[in-house]
């Protein structure tokens, strides 16, 4: 079907997103969810004895997702309430439910527990999708283990690792993201049935003052949706902080996933690891010889948009009056669905990066030997003392050659020659060639391959066992 060019659409649903994120957000599943939650309600209500026949509820059944969108329109437009659109809608779907649909709930019943059921549905594919980038990272990681690199710190040349190493501090981030992700999900609670105030006092009516037949409805509707309780108290609708805890733990993926996409940017531009190139794929509309880095730069973009978007929880959420007020109605249509949606794109571009990286290992091992030198001083210098010599006089000798070595790198483009000065230098009594040959650069990275292996055997690899593949496709990356 063609687009419609006249009217804006969504990045997030015309480029970036995937179909099983974007339906989640989509009116059909959200107007289906309401029938749903309506039958949940009609369902308790004649559980704990109220006047709801059989035959009412198997006809609010045969109707769940056959939804007429142009009669809710119509609705909509003469009532001016979304809510009552669609009871009106469906009721002309369902004439002998008519009576009883809604009986007693306010229009948060179904907003906010529809929503807390979008909600999960998301946190669940946000969780699969960073499970996939886990594991995409880890045989990386493995993989790359023992293979020396340089090191920054301030993105300058610092003492080495491996990039294996490196890999692991990517995804220690990812497992950090996890866990918030898991405590959202752990502590997600519905709505419930709790009136237009939140003092139940329409259910109180229906069930004749029996207050232990109000409380077993929130039971039941709760359980009926997959839960084991509904939230202990609230005004009409959910505390809006539960909103804010979410966007906030997307907030943390956004920030993980830019600091993946800056190193990968930095390390194109060293020339020693770069995402996926495709074969017919073009930098540059002028300089054909490049190779843009489109995706990383995507994942950073992506990623200040989904951490700047946490601010809107945390606005609307303060910003709520006493038990209800709808300034955050419009502002929450916007910043969970596309929050939701962001998240999910950045996760199927880390997916995509993380498991097509393409590793340049003679430029890497290049960069590194010509910083090696400078690195090995400290070696060279303990060496020198246990032959006889005085620390502090070497440590000023080693300065100075270290000054002037630079300086020809630096200032004359030459290459560094900081060996060849120590060994000329009779105070180190070395040999230019032994010291050449102590370069090795294993010898330098510290335990940053047994780290490496230590860290994917006591958590990678645990936490991949117990959270096997769910099967979730990866989504293809469009543009």
């Amino acid at each position: 079907m063609a687009q419609d060019t006249a009217g804006y659409l969504s990045p997030f649903s015309t480029r970036y997103a995937s179909k099983e994120m974007q339906y989640l957000f989509s009116a059909q599943n959200k107007f289906s969810l309401w029938r749903k939650l309506w039958i949940i309600l009609a369902e308790s209500e004649q559980a704990l004895g109220l006047p709801i026949s059989d035959e009412q509820i198997a006809e609010m059944r045969s109707h769940i997702d056959d939804i007429d969108f142009d009669k809710a329109a119509e609705y909509e437009k003469k009532l001016r309430h979304d809510v009552m659109a669609h009871i009106h809608a469906w009721g002309e779907q369902c004439p002998a439910a008519r009576p009883i649909i809604h009986l007693g709930a306010t229009s948060c019943y179904v907003g906010d527990n529809a929503d807390v059921l979008i909600l999960r549905d998301g946190l669940k594919l946000i969780r699969a999708r960073l499970l996939q980038v886990i594991r995409a990272l880890s045989d990386f990681a493995e993989e790359r283990a023992d293979q020396p690199c340089l090191a920054f710190t301030h993105f300058q040349s610092a003492q080495p690792t491996t990039v294996g190493k490196r890999a692991t501090l990517w995804l220690n981030d990812l497992t950090l993201d996890l866990e918030e992700i898991d405590f959202c999900l752990s502590t997600l609670k519905p709505l419930g049935c709790k009136g237009t105030t939140g003092t139940q006092a329409s259910f109180l009516e229906l069930f004749q003052g029996d207050f232990e037949k109000v409380k077993a409805l929130d039971r039941l509707i709760s359980e009926k949706m997959g839960f084991d309780g509904a939230v202990p108290v609230s005004g009409q609708t959910y505390s809006r902080k539960t909103d804010s805890r979410i966007l906030g733990a997307l907030s943390q993926i956004g920030q993980s996933a830019h600091k993946f996409a800056n190193d990968i940017r930095l390390l194109a531009h060293k020339k020693e690891i770069e995402e996926p190139f495709e074969k017919n794929q073009i930098g540059s509309s002028a300089m054909a010889y490049k190779r843009n880095p489109m995706r990383s730069e995507r994942m950073t973009a992506l990623s200040r948009f989904l951490i700047a978007n946490a601010q809107n929880g945390a606005m609307t959420a303060a910003e709520q009056w006493f038990e209800r007020t709808l300034d955050d109605s419009a502002n929450r249509r916007l910043s969970l669905a596309e929050g939701f949606l962001c998240c999910d794109a950045i996760l199927s571009l880390y997916l995509n990066i993380a498991s097509g990286l393409v590793v340049y290992d003679k430029v890497i091992d290049k960069h590194l030997r010509e910083e090696l030198p400078f690195m090995a001083t400290e070696n060279i210098l303990m060496d020198a003392v246990a032959r006889g010599g005085d620390r502090q006089e070497l440590h000023e000798h080693i300065r100075l050659h270290s000054m002037a070595a630079a300086n020809a790198v630096k200032m004359e483009g030459k290459a560094c020659d900081l060996l060849s000065r120590i060994a000329a230098d009779p105070a180190f009594q070395a040999d230019e060639a032994a010291l050449e040959a102590a370069l090795r650069p294993e010898n330098y990275v510290g335990c940053a391959a047994l780290q490496t292996r230590a860290y994917l055997d006591a958590v990678i690899r645990p936490l991949l066992a117990q959270n096997p593949d769910t099967g979730v496709q990866a989504q293809e990356i469009n543009v």
